[in-house]
């Protein structure tokens, strides 16, 4: 919803005019600040109601890590078969 808030606004600007409305907003008091506040609105909504969606998102979280960490490894693999004719 904020990526579509923040769209609109600058949606009817003019390109040059776009950094200069973006630079105070991307300041790094900002970033913690909001940072600050998701994660407040992340424990509101889930860890202090007892949900148990947290740990989906630590078990889906941590399988997509892992496909990428191996990505680079399966990708080298793949083409050294592929360079020797070999079949998977």
């Amino acid at each position: 919803m904020a990526l579509r808030a923040l769209y609109n606004e600058i949606r009817g600007m003019k390109v040059r005019d776009v950094p200069a409305y973006l630079k105070p907003r991307f300041t790094w008091e900002n970033v913690k600040k909001s940072t600050d506040q998701a994660v407040d609105r992340y424990i509101e909504k889930y860890i202090e109601t007892g949900s148990p969606e947290p740990l989906f998102h630590v078990c889906f979280g941590g399988m997509a890590f892992s496909y990428l960490v191996a990505l680079p490894w399966e990708r080298r693999h793949l083409e050294e078969l592929e360079k020797h004719g070999g079949h998977h």
